[in-house]
């Protein structure tokens, strides 16, 4: 009998543009499979969650800030340990940037290229860059 395919999980990124066309990018606290990397904010959905309320949920639970989401920008798919996950990327809008850091140690506006050639940018995260790249030109006035 064959073996069922593992469903994926569902894993989130919020993508927050200024006026400039750089992104929002913002460094884990050390611990854990991404402790003391870069990253686009957002996080695991939970069962029963739309992808919109998983992103506003890790907002508060993160930053202390409501936002509100936007369109699906991005995806991919990444594998973490034995398990799959989509990652899906949407354009956010943060209330406010006077942001409460709860699980990341600073935050910071970055080019689509800084990001790119990042050294110590999430793995799952850069595979948004090529995709998010074809959209920088429409992030500015």
């Amino acid at each position: 009998m064959a073996e069922l395919p593992t469903p994926l999980g569902r894993s989130l990124a919020g993508i927050a543009v200024n006026d400039e066309g750089r992104f929002l990018i913002a460094l884990r606290k050390p611990g854990g499979s991404v402790g003391g990397r870069w990253e686009f904010p957002g996080g695991k959905a939970e069962n029963g969650e739309s992808d919109g309320e998983a992103l506003e949920r890790e907002y508060l639970e993160e930053f202390g800030v409501k936002i509100e989401v936007g369109p699906l920008l991005a995806n991919a798919e990444f594998s973490n340990g034995n398990r799959r996950f989509s990652l899906n990327a949407y354009r956010i809008y943060p209330a406010s940037f006077d942001f409460a850091l709860a699980e990341h140690t600073e935050w910071k506006w970055a080019s689509i290229d800084e990001i790119a050639s990042s050294t110590n940018f999430v793995d799952s995260d850069l595979l948004l860059v090529p995709a998010l790249g074809k959209l920088d030109g429409i992030f500015r006035p």
